[in-house]
């Protein structure tokens, strides 16, 4: 009996504990926002914003599985500075796009996706240019902080230039934190190759649009803002292509731009 009562008042005492659940498994989905401010919004060593600040921001989202699909927006200028806009105004790039990307090996890394530049306005393109909206297919891969990349043009249009299916972009790009660090070094090479009749026909003018690009810039963790300063210079023509005189000179000249990023 005495054994019984006290069998009885030991289920008691466990029923009355607290019951704590399981901690709940990670969710594999991610969204992630951005919003930034640049000095000069420099694109593959070329100004956007005509030596101009933007404002600039985004929303990513990402799944355990490697894909992911975002947008990213910022102020711009070049289209109208350009000459490219003949009634009407843009002055907004919206860019969507999606990928997966996942790791191999030891170190590895890749990345496949597409993307589309899409510039939003209300406006008609000045005879002799096409509308800017660019779509481009990508793939990289990475080993530790160096990345190569390849980008691939599927429209018969880029960036205001017309004929232009195929043109390419090929890139080398190196992010390294400091060990012990909130710093981060960065180093980048690029270039952007035109192909078809229109870039053919700048290149027998002597403006080609053709170029290779060149980027080294430093970075600042500071309590979850990103202090950067960068410096990009190009091969561009002085006086060729992209060069458009009152509205920010050579856009494919030595460029600093200082920018300020906070995620959440």
């Amino acid at each position: 009996m005495q054994k019984t009562k006290l069998l009885v008042a030991l289920l008691g005492a466990l029923s009355a504990m607290p019951v704590f659940a399981a901690d709940a498994p990670a969710s594999p989905h991610t969204v992630t926002s951005n919003v930034g401010i640049t000095s000069n919004y420099v694109f593959r060593g070329i100004a956007q914003t005509s030596g101009n600040p933007a404002i600039q921001g985004g929303m990513d989202y990402a799944h355990a599985s490697g894909f992911y699909a975002g947008l990213w927006g910022s102020n711009v200028s070049w289209i109208a500075d350009s000459g490219a806009v003949a009634t009407g105004s843009v002055t907004m790039e919206l860019d969507t796009y999606l990928g997966f990307k996942n790791s191999f090996a030891t170190d590895f890394g890749y990345d496949v996706g597409y993307v589309r530049y899409n510039y939003l306005g209300d406006y008609t393109a000045t005879p002799g240019f096409a509308l800017a909206d660019t779509a481009e297919v990508y793939a990289a891969i990475s080993y530790k902080f160096l990345t190569a990349k390849y980008s691939y043009s599927v429209l018969d249009q880029f960036l205001t230039v017309k004929d232009t299916r195929g043109t390419n972009y090929i890139e080398l790009n190196a992010n390294y934190t400091i060990p012990d660090t909130t710093y981060t070094l960065s180093a980048h090479v690029g270039k952007q190759t035109y192909t078809g009749a229109t870039a053919d026909a700048l290149d027998a003018a002597g403006t080609p649009a053709t170029y290779s690009d060149y980027k080294v810039g430093v970075a600042k963790d500071i309590s979850g803002y990103v202090l950067g300063l960068s410096y990009t210079n190009t091969d561009a023509k002085e006086g060729g292509f992209y060069t458009y005189t009152g509205k920010g000179g050579n856009w494919g000249r030595g460029m600093t731009a200082v920018s300020l990023t906070h995620s959440f």
